[in-house]
């Protein structure tokens, strides 16, 4: 089949070229705008208690006092406020108000600190835009006006609150995005020139995968649109290293045969159609592999994973069909030349290092498994010290972002949970008036929890059916200690909730505790269910029960050495309280998903030396030499690209893009390198059960050309180069 679709392509390069540009200025022409959400409510389904909980509040209290934005005083030299300041903070507060600004509903003024050296103003907004990014404009319109406003007094203000936390995240992640584009450009760049010495070669990728891009993010748009998806603005950072890491991959999968099918003697031509039958299948599988794990996604419980799964899927789905189609089209149209101005690609090089490393494998196959294997338990102990935490606010942007620098502040002038309090609504079964008498002793069980500060009853709805309790938690909401403290709140208020009443208790703090519940029934059911699938995926290329199986161990244990290393990096040497709390499931599907193409590589090399005669250790020995190059060029581009994450600047994108660079890196350099390869030498034809993958096949007659056969079963037009060992070492 591989090689049917390059052999339509090579003879219609043209068309296939003209065909991706319609498509491409039809989809981006037509593509609806990308929504954001910085909602953490919004990624939970409605069955979670927080959620149950903010529906009851808008039903019950639809005029109640929710604060999007909070502005904080105090004075340039620090010092307490006087009473001119106060009047100052009055005036600014009616001020703000009298201006009428779009989804600004209320400003009122809030209490002061007790050390009398802040004050605030607190501002309501629409609450059904909530993180929306109308939210964001109307929270830099307002910082704006706090600084016109301040002039000339001498009190400095600061806008904070969840809508310029909004404002924040998204000047962060554009920065971010423009950082990681950049970086991203440079690394394939430089790193191409290296391998190929041939700016053409080095350019190319750039220029196809934009187009592929482009297609891509269009049509992630039509499915955010159609099937009401939450979007986020991190996931444009992701996709941008994606897209141009896995395209990279697949483009030097690619090329790197279709060099080495030149330097066998085929005309150009042929040589690309050879190319697409030979790997081919190992690039469908490969990506097949990655997108049955983003798919994995939808099984999420929280919106925010349940977005990102189809639209990295989608755009490995794009990028597979650019490698099988638009890829060999350009590069057979520009032929040989493509290679300018180095003739190194007409020789094959002796590859020494590969081939002493593929001898070593050969020799020893089982110390090699034993020492790579030690390297990857060991650095997976590094598990048992894991923690998450759940800001995503502070873990999408740098503290020294002006939101960050309010919450902050706010912690240390007041009550650390003042910002985000809890609430607990009690509500009669039946509707009927509740029994206000029994008001003060359920407040005072509420007060008495471990973890909180205060409790009060604050506002009862005009039914008299539902009464809001505000529960002043000492720890800021998204901390372990405020998490804990929710769990107890929680135990508490249904238990001593009265005969005919029931409670539910909301906020920010709530809904992290919700998102961990969400987060560990997800680590149950996506991480098995990609896990599966891949095995099938494996099995079916491989045509082998056996082989799956611990190509899935060597990766599982791939992963949990990347985690290992990462809580090691950020939780002991540079004392992180913890570790983004979705870190681990994106960790399984980038490291499992994209880390099984290095393997699917390595191993269909393999299956192909063996099946020229090879006896298994021979077979491991001569595909590390032959495939190690690939693998090594793909594995650092894709490495580096992922590490571009880390010049965003806030910790959600450096934790995330040095666990899977770091992941990549052991996929390609110590699993597909040493791990499989000798694993499988030690397995020997077993490791092909209950098939015989690896046996040598009758060579074809003289110039045949069998009909509809695999990438790897030597079936190709003018095959003597690969029936025989020797010619291929040429």
């Amino acid at each position: 089949m591989f090689r049917r679709i390059g052999s339509t392509v090579v003879r219609h390069p043209v068309w296939t070229i003209v065909a991706w540009l319609i498509a491409a200025v039809a989809i981006v022409a037509t593509a609806p705008s990308l929504p954001s959400n910085s909602d953490e409510s919004s990624f939970l389904p409605k069955s979670y208690e927080s959620i149950k909980a903010a529906d009851l509040q808008a039903k019950a209290f639809p005029s109640a006092f929710t604060p999007s934005a909070i502005a904080l005083y105090q004075r340039t030299d620090g010092g307490k406020l006087t009473a001119a300041d106060k009047k100052d903070v009055a005036r600014i507060t009616t001020e703000l108000g009298d201006k009428h600004i779009d989804q600004v509903q209320k400003v009122v003024p809030g209490r002061p600190s007790k050390d009398g050296r802040y004050s605030m103003t607190l501002v309501q907004m629409d609450s059904k835009n909530a993180g929306q990014p109308k939210q964001a404009d109307a929270a830099k319109v307002l910082r704006d006006d706090l600084k016109q406003l301040t002039k000339g007094t001498d009190l400095d203000a600061k806008l904070g609150g969840s809508a310029a936390q909004a404002l924040d995240q998204q000047d962060s992640s554009k920065r971010g995005q423009a950082l990681i584009g950049i970086g991203t450009f440079a690394i394939i760049l430089i790193t191409l020139l290296i391998i190929f010495r041939a700016p053409i070669l080095a350019i190319l990728p750039l220029i196809l995968i934009g187009v592929v891009s482009a297609i891509a993010n269009g049509l992630i748009a039509y499915a955010t649109k159609l099937f009401d998806l939450q979007a986020n603005s991190s996931i444009s950072s992701i996709l941008i290293v994606v897209l141009f890491g896995v395209g990279t991959d697949y483009f030097l999968f690619l090329i790197f045969r279709y060099r080495e099918r030149l330097r066998a003697g085929d005309e150009p031509k042929l040589a690309m159609i050879n190319a697409v039958g030979r790997v081919g299948e190992a690039i469908a599988s490969a990506a097949g592999a990655v997108i049955i794990a983003f798919l994995a996604l939808v099984l999420s419980t929280l919106g925010f994973l349940k977005q990102m799964g189809p639209a990295l899927a989608i755009a490995v789905s794009v990028t597979l069909i650019a490698g099988l189609t638009l890829i060999p089209a350009v590069v057979s149209l520009i032929g040989p030349k493509v290679f300018w101005p180095s003739k190194s690609w007409q020789r094959e090089p002796e590859n020494a290092r590969f081939a002493a490393l593929g001898r070593g494998v050969q020799r020893r196959p089982a110390l090699t498994a034993g020492l790579s294997g030690l390297v990857l338990v060991a650095l997976s102990l590094g598990i048992f010290g894991y923690n998450a935490t759940f800001d995503l606010a502070s873990g999408s942007m740098p503290k020294t972002k002006e939101s960050m620098v309010v919450q902050d502040e706010m912690q240390k002038a007041y009550s650390a949970g003042a910002a985000a309090p809890t609430d607990v609504y009690l509500s009669s079964s039946d509707g009927k008036p509740l029994d206000k008498s029994a008001f003060g002793a359920y407040a005072q069980k509420l007060g008495a929890v471990e973890g909180v500060a205060n409790a009060r009853m604050t506002q009862v709805n005009k039914a008299g059916s539902t009464a809001d309790f505000t529960v002043t938690l000492k720890y800021e909401a998204s901390t372990d200690k405020a998490i804990e403290a929710v769990g107890r709140v929680r135990d508490v208020a249904h238990t001593n909730a009265p005969d005919g009443t029931e409670a539910l208790v909301g906020g920010m703090s709530s809904i992290y505790k919700d998102i961990d519940s969400a987060v560990n029934h997800d680590y149950r059911t996506v991480f098995p269910v990609a896990a599966l699938l891949i095995m099938v995926i494996l099995g079916l290329l491989l045509r082998s029960v056996v082989a799956p199986w611990y190509l899935m161990a060597s990766v599982g244990l791939g992963f949990g050495a990347t985690l290992g290393a990462t809580v090691w990096i950020f939780q002991e040497a540079q004392g992180h309280s913890g570790l983004m709390f979705m870190l681990p499931v994106i960790m399984y599907l980038f490291v499992v998903a994209i880390g099984t193409d290095y393997n699917i590589l390595m191993i269909a090399r393999l299956r192909e030396e063996a099946r020229e005669g090879r006896e298994p250790r021979e077979a491991a020995g001569m595909a590390l030499r032959h495939a190690g190059p690939t693998v090594a060029a793909a594995g650092f581009i894709l490495a580096a690209t992922f590490a571009t994450m880390m010049l965003a600047g806030n910790s959600l994108l450096t934790e995330m893009g040095f666990a899977v660079s770091f992941g990549i890196a052991v996929a390609a350099f110590v699993m597909a390198m040493f791990f499989t390869p000798s694993l499988t030498a030690l397995i020997g034809h077993a490791a092909w059960w209950p098939g015989h993958a690896d046996r040598a096949e009758a060579p074809a007659g003289a110039g045949a050309v069998p009909g509809g056969s695999g990438p790897v079963s030597g079936g190709e037009g003018a095959q003597s180069f690969d029936k025989d060992p020797a010619a291929r070492r040429r």
